[in-house]
């Protein structure tokens, strides 16, 4: 697809960098890079952990069990957290002689490499793009919008391709059908990543933020194990709830804004929508991956369903803990899944001849996300030391403490995460950043509360999406410009903010009500996942 308009300039600083959204782009500007932010956390971390020990920070609670959880000390019913400082000899040993198992152990990076096997091979044989392309080129101008809007939700999944392909195909389907692109680039923009948290079934997106929830999880609950559905639910109602939404604004706000498109369906334009076909090839190659895809679940509800053979379920328990084999085996499901599905794909279409273009496609992938690996590195010590430094229970339990004092009700709580994270998204970016921060804090706290780790979670991605639309420090938005520019030459980034800003601010309103009556109601967040959190026998109460 010809994207021309990538070349063109930027506006120059003195010409973007004025009023609010000036001083929003400055301030991002003086943040370092997240593995950087870690980096200083860490110091930070070190040297509060000496101050906490010095001053006899701790934190008690009472405890049901018999034996303590790690870094805690029980006497009689009483388990006790002491601050403890970093710069120690024991500390300072671990922080050497365990450089290599904290991050080897630390789950998210492991969970991340194990899905991008298979995703890799989806993206790099063509999987995802046909799919797009598929799914958008034959809609019928009727409900155009709302099916970019669907379809640039479900197109999470496909990663990069989702900002590089749908976007600009986006805005050429409406030229041509005599729409206005922007409004098209727009609503496109808007699905994809103001309604990031939003999305048909969970994804990668999933397993990497409960990974980091599970670590915090287990602050307070050490065998609270991640269930990559805990958001089911929740993310589909997002779907369900933003669509009509962003149906309404580009229909009924955005486009008419834009006025009457000047342009025409010339043949240049036909040539170029004509070149996002997709091919007999291709076609051929998404039968095929369909096939897969039906194999791996045939799989999978074998070895869940058949009587007497059961490894995915687990007979001595009841109840929802049955499934907990089942949601621990999701991450290779989701693995199996995007690699069957790629290879099917590739081999209908020729990207994949041997088993050699599917092993180069793997370690593609896993050269794309080397500069997650090393910022795992340093989130997983940082995780880590917060853990033995005991200021994460300690900041959890005097923060529920607070907290429960106020005696604020959990939709408010759960509002407060979501506000905090949808500020914190104007000036850092990077999702999984921000939550490897946040979670040993909110999470183990919130659980004190009686809120489960998915809930906080839920609360937390919905707050990290609207936000998206609203800065130009989003990683894509310099990108996004540059498509508007193919069709109006005159926007800037103020111009890009203003045509974003009605859906940001309707999704903004829109996702802390669905929150709000989610915990009113008390509705489940997905398979086996509850609002509310009840700590086992033995645990924290």
């Amino acid at each position: 697809m010809r994207m021309s308009a990538m070349q063109a300039s930027d506006p120059t600083p003195s010409a973007r960098q004025k009023g609010f959204l000036g001083v929003v782009e400055r301030l991002g500007n003086l943040l370092p890079e997240p593995v950087m932010i870690f980096v200083w956390l860490i110091l930070g971390l070190m040297v509060l952990s000496a101050l906490g020990q010095a001053l006899g920070w701790s934190a008690s609670i009472t405890y049901s069990g018999d034996e303590a959880p790690q870094f805690g000390e029980l006497e009689n019913g009483v388990l006790t957290y002491a601050a403890s400082s970093l710069f120690s000899e024991a500390n300072l040993a671990r922080l050497f002689t365990e450089m290599p198992k904290t991050l080897t152990n630390f789950a998210p990076l492991g969970l991340v490499l194990v899905v991008i096997l298979g995703a890799a091979v989806a993206e790099r044989s063509g999987l995802f793009s046909a799919l797009i392309r598929a799914s958008l080129r034959e809609a019928p101008k009727a409900i155009l919008t709302p099916l970019v809007v669907l379809i640039g939700m479900v197109s999470h999944h496909a990663s990069d391709a989702a900002y590089v392909v749908f976007i600009p195909l986006a805005g050429l389907l409406f030229a041509a059908v005599g729409r206005h692109p922007l409004a098209g680039i727009a609503a496109g923009f808007a699905a994809v990543s103001g309604g990031f948290a939003g999305n048909l079934t969970p994804g990668q997106f999933d397993v990497v933020l409960f990974g980091f929830t599970q670590e915090a999880a287990r602050i307070i609950d050490p065998t609270w194990t991640m269930n990559p559905l805990g958001n089911w639910w929740y993310i589909l109602a997002i779907v369900f709830v933003f669509t009509p939404i962003a149906w309404f604004l580009t229909d009924r706000v955005i486009e008419p804004r834009l006025g009457v498109w000047g342009g025409q369906a010339d043949d240049s334009l036909k040539a170029e929508l004509a070149k996002s076909a997709v091919t007999a090839e291709e076609k051929r190659g998404l039968k095929l991956a369909g096939l897969a895809a039906l194999a791996v679940v045939a799989l999978f509800a074998a070895l869940t369903l058949i009587p007497g053979f059961t490894p995915l379920i687990d007979e001595t328990k009841t109840g929802p803990a049955q499934l907990t084999p089942f949601y621990s085996a999701l991450i290779a499901g989701f693995m199996l899944l995007f690699l069957s599905c790629g290879v099917a794909f590739g081999v209908g279409v020729g990207t994949v001849r041997s088993d050699k273009d599917v092993v180069i496609m793997m370690a593609d992938g896993v050269r794309s996300v080397a500069p997650y690996i090393v910022f795992a590195f340093f989130a997983a010590h940082f995780v880590a030391m917060f853990n033995w430094s005991r200021l994460g229970p300690i900041a959890a339990i005097h923060g529920a403490e607070a907290l429960k004092a106020m005696n604020l009700p959990a939709p408010m709580l759960l509002v407060s995460v979501l506000g905090f994270s949808s500020v914190l998204d104007l000036f850092i970016g990077s999702a999984s950043a921000k939550w490897s921060a946040l979670a040993p804090v909110v999470v183990p706290m919130f659980m004190l509360l009686g809120i489960s780790p998915e809930m906080t979670t839920a609360a937390y991605r919905m707050g990290d999406s609207f936000t998206n639309l609203m800065t130009p420090l989003m990683s894509y938005f310099p990108l996004v410009l540059a498509m508007t520019r193919r069709w109006d030459n005159s926007m800037g980034v103020g111009s890009l903010l203003a045509l974003m800003l009605p859906y940001a601010l309707a999704f903004m309103v829109a996702g802390v009500a669905m929150t709000l009556a989610w915990v009113a109601f008390d509705w489940p967040l997905g398979p086996g996942a509850q609002v509310h959190y009840t700590p086992p026998g033995g645990l924290l109460k």
